[in-house]
Order: C-alpha cells, then structure tokens, then sequence
C-alpha cells in the first residue's frame, strides 16, 4: 500500500487525532502558522487560544492530570517556546505526560540568529525528559508518535518537537502510529519477584510500620489507587501521603495520616520519624517531604516502589529497591502477601496505632477561630463543607493557601488535587483550572489562590471567558506574599522585606473587567452565602475573600530541621523559632 503524503502541518493534525488527542492549548505566531493553517481546515481537534504560552502549559497540565491523557500545546518559535519553558520543567518535575509543539525559523537559517529563532531544543533539554528538532519531514510522523510514547511511559513527563517553518510546508509520508516502535526507550514496567518478596519479607516483620504514598500512585492510573486502598487496609497498615500524592489513598479513612513533609500532620511526621519499616510507593524523598536527611527516619528500613531507577538511592539510601510501575508492583505485593499468609504482629500493632493516636490528639490543625476575621482556614472548610458531594476538582496556586488547601480538604479518589509541587510555580492554578475544566464541562473547578499568585497569570481569566468555562476562583487575600511573609516573621526576625503588597486591584472590578463575575466576602457571616452564590454562577468567577493578614500556616518544619523539630501555632511557640536559638522541639 502507497504511503500518505501529507505536508508536515497536515502529518501533525493527523498524528494528534491518532493518538486520541481532542484539545491543544497554544498561541499562534509566524513559525507555526502552517499547522494553525492545517487546524483551520479540521472540526475535530479543538485548539484553545491562551493569553500567554506558560499559561498554555499550565492549561495542558490541568488536562493531562485531570484525565490520565497526554496534555498537548503548540507555541511559536523564540519568544514563544521560551515562554513555554517554566510550564515545561514545572511538568518534568510533577512527572505530568505532555506534548509540545515549538515552531522554529526555516532550516537553512538556523544558527543564522533569524527573526524569533531560539536554541529550543538546547534550552528544554534540561526540562524536559526528551526532545527533538525536526530538519526533515520523512522523520515527522515517526518523532510524533515516539514522543507520545515517551511523554507517557514509564516516569510521564514533557517532550518537545521543535518544528522548522519548512519543514511544515513540505511533502512526506505519514506512518500511523502501530507502524512506529521506539528503538531503545523500554521503561520497566513489572517488577522483578525476587524484589517483592524481599519487601513482603521485610514489611511482615515490622512492628511500626509506615506506608510513604507520592505521585506515583496517581500517574500509575486509578488501577494502582484501588490496590493501594485494598492492601493498605487489608494488612492494617498507617499511611501517609506527598503533596502531590494526594488522593491516591481516601483521605477520610482511619488509617490515613494526613499529609507528612514541611507542613505536614504531627501524627504523619512523627510517624514516619518513629518507624521501623518504611514503604515507599511512588514517591522520590523530595527535600521537603524528607527535612534533615541525616536525621530522617534514622531507625527504619526502608523499602522504594518507583518505575524511575534513577530515583532510586538519589536522595535516601533504601534496603529494598523494587522498579516498577505502582500497580504492577502493588498487585504482585498483595498477592505475594496473601499467598505467604502474611500478617503483621497484632500486639504491636495495637501498641503503634495507640501511640499514632495519641499523636493525633495533639490537633495539630487547630487554629483560633474569631467572628471578627475570616481565617483561611475556616474558608477551606466552609469550602470543603459546601462541595461536599459534588464533582469538584482543584487546582492551587502556590503558598500558604496552597497548604492550607492540602490540610483541610479531603480527596477521596485520585486525579481531583492539582497543584504544582516541585517548582512551586505561582501562577500554575488559575490556567490549570481551565484545562481540567474544558476536560470535565460539568464539574466543579475551583482554584484555591491567593493574592500575589494570581496576579502571576490573570491574563488567562480572559481564555476562561472565551472558552466559556466556568471556573471558580476561591481568592483568599491577605495582602502579603503570604508565605515569604510566614518565613520573614519566624526565621528573619519580624523583617518584611518586599512581602507586603502595598497596591492591589479591586478583585472583583478586575473580574467584571474581563467579563467574569466578581463577588467578596466581607465577613465570616457572609462567607457561606457568598460560596453559594459562587458556585451558583454559570461562568467564571473571583470570589476575593480577605483573611486574617497575620495567620500563618502550622505545623511547620523549618528548612533544614527534622521531622521531630516542628513549629506549632500555639502562643507559647509562636516567635520561638530564630536562627540563634533554634527550633521548637516536639
């Protein structure tokens, strides 16, 4: 059978709609306006048009993590790919499965410093997991279905095609996707036996055991999630989770810990301080999850799940390492566990869930509730309160309103919690919202924010508009970069430089001024009516909420200290903890 010729333009279309791909955010520009030419002459990929290319791959990442899909983007060449490139590494670190399509100036003029050129690929390489520069057509169709491959096997992450204007324009054949077969990327999917059994072996013997829960369990699918419940129930084991694995385990389950690392639960960080055997799934030892590394869980054994080999030994040495994918791995464990007759010790286990509680009665979440101030706390859980039932997924910004949001709202299933975790991007939650929006039309999106993170993308409330979607913006204001503010005060003597916002908009003007509609809380007795009101609105919304400017986020664990050194917002500890006298010991 003859081969397809198609121009490059058309070979991309086509590639897309082969690969399932339904909706690609992007902004058009000169390099690339062969392929928004090809997306002209089509009705079934949708594109949709972003006010700046970050808040395209943010928009991308919302999609992707919302639904389990490869999120696609399509920016220019120059100032268009390198717009692109915070939302590219904040996707290779959160391991998010992505596709970007760069343009790039004609081939025979680059290296020539041409109008808008840009080294793309030299510039992404060190944030994505692969990318490649495309100088011949023949080679397109092959490098668009290997790229989707490799954005999501084994560890997701982004991989950039950088496409030369010609090579849009000129003649080639398509190959379908079954044709092509990557030549050396064969991530390990299933886990060698030998290294299973070692850890049923290991984790039958503990007395404080502790299950360490990250991403990995969410990117593996739902599959993965619904193993880890079973046996973590099943074997009566504690479980905490990473920011970013929230969700993968119900949060209103008796066995969960809550979140652990910086701002975790007293009972999760102590927990994971005091154990003997530590498992961990799909999670990488993250610094803020880890604190002190020398002083980090320094009496367990510790077992590592993770498909990504180089995770493993990076940050902690591990007595047991098993690569794998989450739910291969979880499914031959519980197998393994079940046919050795395994169980652990019941009198110590009774001894470890009575000491967990009481950790637990210490309340670490507790904070001082007044009429006078909106707390933010109490916004969250009037919040989760009011959603309670509904088909809600979140996004946050970054900040204390962003931890906030991990402490007090509850995830009972996995891919509803999406937040940027390890680059911290302000300016993520707002286009990310979008993106899980127009991927789930009659959901609830809620973007938890505050002030200073939502001025970093606002442009991107003009796309909601556009597109219709109908997005909620919970803007807790305090007119601080919140969290500097929270580190200025506890650890640089009360100096706040720079922290403070001296102007601001009228949130609620700069919402009608977009065409969304702006509503405020004024008071804790307005609050819920106003949340009503919000999620009543058929179109997009800023609700500013103004909180307490002085509340800060506990617990907390101080950079560089250990799991048992925590801060509290109690009177007696506020203020303790200074460089010269160190921190507060729990």
């Amino acid at each position: 059978m003859p081969e397809e010729m198609l121009t490059g333009a058309e070979i991309i279309i086509k590639a897309l709609k082969d690969q399932g791909v339904d909706m690609i955010f992007g902004y058009p520009g000169g390099a690339v306006l062969p392929i928004f030419d090809a997306l002209y002459k089509q009705n079934d990929l949708r594109h949709v048009l972003v006010r700046h290319e970050q808040g395209a791959v943010h928009a991308a990442e919302g999609y992707a993590r919302s639904t389990g899909k490869v999120g696609c983007v399509l920016v220019t060449s120059g100032p268009g790919a390198t717009n692109a490139v915070t939302g590219l590494l904040d996707a290779l670190l959160d391991s998010v499965p992505l596709v970007c399509f760069s343009g790039q100036v004609p081939t025979h003029l680059i290296g020539n410093d041409a109008f808008q050129e840009a080294d793309t690929t030299g510039i992404t390489r060190p944030c994505t997991k692969h990318n490649y520069l495309v100088k011949d057509v023949k080679d397109l169709a092959r490098v668009i279905h290997e790229a989707f491959y490799v954005a999501r096997t084994g560890r997701p992450g982004p991989v950039v095609i950088d496409v030369p204007k010609d090579v849009q324009f000129a003649e080639g054949p398509y190959i379908p996707p079954h044709e092509v077969r990557h030549k050396s990327y064969r991530p390990q999917v299933k886990p060698e036996l030998a290294r299973v059994e070692e850890a049923v072996e290991i984790l039958a013997g503990a007395r404080r055991p502790v299950v360490y829960s990250g991403g990995g369990v969410v990117n593996s699918g739902p599959m993965a999630a619904r193993l880890l419940t079973q046996f973590v129930r099943a074997a009566n084991l504690p479980i905490t989770s990473t920011l970013m694995g929230l969700g993968g385990y119900p949060m209103s389950d008796p066995q969960f810990l809550g979140m652990l690392g910086m701002h975790g639960t007293y009972e999760a960080n102590l927990a994971m301080h005091g154990c003997d055997v530590m498992l961990a799934i799909g999670a990488r030892f993250d610094d803020r999850v880890t604190g002190k590394l020398s002083a980090f869980s320094p009496d367990s054994k510790k077992i590592h799940i993770d498909i990504d080999p180089s995770s493993i030994n990076k940050s902690v040495n591990v007595d047991v390492s098993v690569v794998g994918d989450c739910g291969h791995v979880l499914e031959d464990l519980a197998r393994i566990w079940k046919a050795k007759q395994k169980r652990l010790d019941p009198a110590a286990m009774k001894e470890w869930w009575a000491q967990i509680d009481e950790w637990r009665r210490r309340d670490c979440l507790a904070y001082n509730r007044t009429d006078k101030l909106i707390k933010p706390q109490y916004a969250i859980e009037r919040l989760r309160e009011l959603t309670r039932g509904k088909d809600v997924y979140v996004t946050t910004e970054v900040g204390q309103h962003q931890m906030w949001a991990a402490q007090f709202l509850r995830f009972e299933e996995p891919n509803r919690w999406l937040t940027s975790g390890g680059l911290g991007t302000m300016g993520y939650g707002l286009p990310a919202a979008i993106g899980a929006q127009l991927a789930h039309p009659q959901a609830l999106v809620v973007d938890i924010s505050g002030e200073s993170s939502i001025m970093m993308n606002i442009q991107e409330l003009s796309t909601a508009v556009q597109c219709n979607a109908p997005i909620k913006i919970f803007l807790l204001n305090n007119g601080y970069m919140g969290m500097v503010r929270q580190w200025q005060e506890l650890l640089h003597g009360k100096r706040y430089s720079h922290s403070y916002f001296e102007s601001l908009p009228d949130f609620v003007k700069l919402a009608e001024a977009f065409g969304a509609v702006g509503l405020r809380a004024n008071s804790v007795a307005e609050l819920d009516a106003r949340i009503e009101e919000m999620m009543a609105c058929k179109g997009p919304v800023i609700l500013d909420i103004p909180c307490d400017p002085a509340e800060n986020c506990f617990p907390m664990i101080p950079s560089g200290c250990a799991h048992n050194e925590m801060l509290f917002g109690t009177p007696e500890n506020i203020g303790d903890a200074t460089p010269e006298d160190g921190m507060v010991l729990v």
